[in-house]
């Protein structure tokens, strides 16, 4: 086991060994920053140009992580992995067509790519997006669809990387008042 995983697992025992007041108070702190994060990424959507901004929130929730390096880590694993699974969908479509087979390779391609590239944490993000895209009926274009989940991703993963990093420079009450 490597020292980043060794410390991300005595952090998480000594927080399941905190009581219960301060794993609420914790649980909420991250609650406000993670619900703060899905609106600012959802709002401006329409203005940016966004048609399913939904996407934008969601991705912001899932990147907000209660250390702002975790953070990091997986807003690079997002935004790799929808680009990584988006290329290979998109790629798939135009030259097979939309067919279950064809989304079946394209998920395996993408966790292959993934590993290949030494980004096993960014495989499950990539199988997801290949499913989005070939999946999720579409009124647009292939292509379309494909920049416009990059771009929703790549607003959730900026968003969310900025509210923790903002989070992080506030004290904890401040965002907790009584």
């Amino acid at each position: 086991m490597d020292d980043i995983a060794e410390l991300t697992a005595l952090v998480t025992s000594l927080r399941k060994g905190l009581p219960l007041r301060a794993r609420l108070v914790s649980g909420a702190h991250h609650g406000i920053i993670s619900a703060v994060a899905g609106v600012i990424a959802y709002v401006p959507t329409r203005a940016l140009g966004l048609s399913e901004g939904f996407w934008s929130a969601i991705t912001a929730i899932g990147v907000v992580q209660a250390e702002f390096r975790a953070t990091q880590t997986t807003a690079r694993d997002q935004l790799l992995g929808a680009a990584i699974g988006g290329l290979v969908a998109l790629s798939a479509m135009v030259v097979f067509g939309p067919h279950l087979i064809v989304y079946t390779a394209a998920v395996l391609v993408t966790m292959m790519v993934c590993w290949a590239l030494n980004m096993a944490s960014a495989s499950r993000l990539a199988g997801v997006t290949a499913t989005i895209i070939l999946l999720v009926p579409h009124s647009d274009s292939a292509v379309a669809m494909f920049l416009s989940r990059v771009t929703e991703v790549g607003w959730g993963v900026l968003v969310a990387v900025s509210v923790v990093w903002l989070a992080a420079r506030l004290p904890a009450r401040w965002w907790l008042r009584s």
